[in-house]
């Protein structure tokens, strides 16, 4: 059965990329053609796969083969039942798109997903994913919370104090300036391990000091946003473990208000389906 959808979906693809439809297509955004290919992992539409250039699709998630082969390997190993995604928010920075989702992928997940785009196809794909964790200590989810976009004019600004956050704070460490960052302790946390405020991250990060546990961020790869909504993505360690990080941050009045996350250990490089490095932007 799983050999016989891979084989419908490589020539449902061919065709849709060799032949020409009598029918006008109905014009998508971007973002709706992600969020279609996303959902698409659940219902088993073929419609969106049309969305890719068949001819270039460089994927960085480590664990799964380049191009289209690769991703059709993918469906091919799915679970019984197959995969679920539901789509919570999705945004557009130029040819970028950045999503974040609940997955039934290979076990409960939450994961934020990057597609750029060339030509109105999605060429290149990138990823982030953790297992789902119950409610942190203030009562919030990996996923809930706004997914409005606002302050479209201020999309550069925000996406400056949050490369300014990540250099100063996470890479550099200069805590003593936390609070420039902040409105007093009105910060809503959504990491599974900490509370609310700057108090609950002081906390958390007293109680990780404690363990011997280090939290190092070495190098901040790429920034995107959308309004008030900034996704920086980095790389460093986590107890000593290579590790790639995704924070989203959601920006009001010119101060971080919310904060997303997805820590995932990086691959040995001995285990990678391809070679196109977790980065690379």
């Amino acid at each position: 059965m799983k050999k016989r959808l891979l084989s419908i979906l490589l020539a449902s693809l061919m065709l849709i990329s060799c032949s020409k439809s009598d029918e006008a297509p109905i014009e998508l955004s971007n973002k709706e053609k992600v969020v279609a290919l996303l959902t698409s992992l659940e219902t088993g539409d073929q419609k969106p796969v049309s969305y890719i250039n068949p001819n270039k699709y460089i994927q960085h998630n480590l664990a799964v083969a380049d191009g289209l082969e690769g991703f059709g390997a993918l469906l091919q190993n799915a679970p019984e039942g197959g995969f679920k995604a539901k789509v919570v928010r999705t945004y557009q920075d130029g040819d970028y798109v950045f999503a974040h989702t609940e997955y039934d992928f290979f076990g409960d997940k939450v994961g934020f997903d990057v597609f750029r785009f060339e030509n109105d196809l999605i060429v290149e794909h990138w990823d982030n994913l953790l297992e789902k964790k119950a409610p942190n200590p203030s009562g919030h989810t990996q996923t809930d919370g706004p997914t409005e976009v606002k302050d479209l004019d201020k999309t550069e600004v925000n996406k400056s104090l949050v490369k300014d956050f990540v250099s100063t704070i996470l890479m550099k460490g200069e805590l003593d300036k936390l609070a420039n960052y902040f409105d007093g302790d009105n910060y809503i946390q959504h990491n599974p391990a900490i509370g609310d405020g700057l108090s609950g991250l002081e906390e958390a990060l007293e109680e990780m000091a404690e363990q011997g546990i280090s939290m190092v961020y070495s190098k901040n790869h790429i920034v995107f946003g959308e309004g008030n909504f900034v996704l920086s993505i980095s790389e460093g360690t986590f107890a000593d473990e290579p590790t790639s990080y995704y924070d989203l941050f959601r920006i009001e009045n010119g101060k971080i208000a919310e904060h997303w996350d997805v820590m995932e250990p990086i691959l040995p490089e001995s285990e990678w389906k391809n070679e196109n490095g977790k980065f690379n932007f």
